[in-house]
């Protein structure tokens, strides 16, 4: 299958593209900087721009994968599986740190980027076998089991982001679509720190398995890692 990962040049994204690639799809993965990406060059040629932060940028990706001369294999069988995985914590916790900048940043990245790269590769998801979309979200954006005190960007960012997945789920499901928002657990990730009980090798496992065999059943759906269904 081809396979788009996002934000894929550490963390769980590095480790989704080499786990796609070790099961035999071919793999397009996106970094802010490919040239220092010399982990994920590794393990796929197919290392793009882009900048979840510039609207244009996630633009020209869509153009370069739809490019049928640089890319003769999406021309002829499309995407198969889109992961949403870039993604940014907020440097301000607490209500008395916060800035309108660091709120449109934060949900920039978390929100809207992954809504665009949606948009602009709809069409070669529409010509895929396996029309999957996969947006890595968090806990954290669950609002029924929301008691914590700080966070207020991270946590409304995948509140919204879980919304847009609903949206994006109503609107694509009767073409064959499935939409899914997935916690990737607690992962020792620069974002979760040394302390989390995941590596990022056992996170994207889970993910790409729910990529690979969640059913359309589930289109909408916001699951934990293992599959289970989360609260909204």
């Amino acid at each position: 299958m081809n396979i788009l990962i996002t934000g894929a040049n550490r963390g769980i994204g590095l480790e989704l593209a080499r786990l796609a690639a070790s099961r035999s799809h071919t793999v397009f993965a996106t970094a802010r900087k490919p040239d220092e990406a010399t982990k994920l060059k590794k393990i796929t040629p197919h290392v793009l721009a882009m900048e979840v932060a510039d609207e244009q940028s996630i633009v020209s990706l869509g153009a370069a994968l739809s490019d049928g001369s640089r890319f003769p294999m999406l021309k002829d069988n499309g995407l198969d599986i889109l992961i949403n995985n870039a993604g940014v914590s907020s440097t301000g916790k607490r209500l008395g740190e916060l800035t309108a900048p660091e709120m449109a940043r934060v949900f920039m990245i978390n929100s809207i980027a992954p809504l665009l790269v949606t948009r602009h590769c709809v069409e070669l998801l529409r010509r895929g076998k396996r029309k999957m979309i996969l947006h890595v979200t968090s806990q954290l954006g669950s609002i029924a089991n929301n008691t914590g005190d700080s966070s207020y960007a991270y946590r409304a960012s995948k509140a919204a982001l879980n919304q847009l997945n609903r949206s994006l789920a109503a609107e694509l499901g009767s073409q064959g679509f499935t939409c899914i928002a997935a916690h990737p657990g607690w992962v020792k990730t620069d974002m979760g720190g040394p302390n989390a009980p995941l590596t990022p090798v056992q996170s994207a496992a889970h993910l790409l398995k729910l990529a690979e065999t969640t059913e359309s059943s589930k289109n909408g759906a916001f699951l934990n890692y293992d599959g289970a269904v989360l609260p909204w």
